[in-house]
């Protein structure tokens, strides 16, 4: 597991809790009261911890935007494009199997109108996938090995919502369905659809 930021160990089982009451309540099942509740504390302890559930969200998004930009620095581009694009789908993958009850934290459409702060927090976390997704086509297309009919940016609007949907999908089968060779899958159509096709 991705060692956290700069949080205690009790405020780390608070935003692992508010994910799981995220996953199966929704942003409106998530309340300081339910919190407390779920983790067997008074709502004062958990004030000790966080002024608001504003502030318990925020920190939570703050730690997986940093987990995904370690994944990202630790998986640099190799310069290989099929293998940066597969690993690029793999790491990620990998730690939302490791950490399921963040996926929804992730994908929530509800969530980015909780709060503007919380907004441009997941709007950041997003920022960092499509950033380093956009680095690997852009290799693809210099390389001449996909198509360049679409822009880096346009492709990138196309894979990160399909990600999204298989995770989804996952999240709806309450995780248990085989999501490695979904995504394995998934990578695999998008390179074949991807790949720059000779002139007839």
């Amino acid at each position: 597991m991705i060692v956290p930021m700069n949080i205690k160990p009790r405020q780390l089982e608070i935003i692992e809790a508010t994910g799981k009451l995220l996953t199966t309540s929704g942003i409106n099942g998530l309340t300081i009261k339910n919190l407390a509740y779920e983790m067997n504390f008074s709502e004062s302890a958990l004030y000790r911890h966080f002024s608001s559930k504003e502030e318990i969200i925020v920190t939570l998004l703050n730690y997986l935007n940093e987990n995904v930009n370690k994944i990202f620095k630790e998986s640099p581009i190799s310069g290989v494009f099929e293998k940066d694009f597969t690993a690029l789908f793999k790491e990620l993958t990998y730690y939302f199997k490791e950490n399921p009850f963040y996926v929804v934290v992730v994908f929530s459409e509800g969530l980015i109108n909780e709060s503007a702060r919380i907004g441009e927090k997941i709007i950041q976390l997003m920022d960092s996938l499509t950033k380093h997704a956009q680095a690997i086509i852009k290799e693809g297309q210099e390389k001449d090995l996909i198509t360049r009919s679409l822009t880096s940016e346009q492709v990138v609007q196309i894979i990160i919502p399909a990600f999204r949907h298989q995770m989804f999908r996952w999240k709806i089968s309450n995780f248990e369905s085989d999501i490695t060779q979904s995504i394995e899958s998934l990578s695999g159509s998008l390179l074949e659809l991807l790949k720059r096709r000779s002139e007839q």
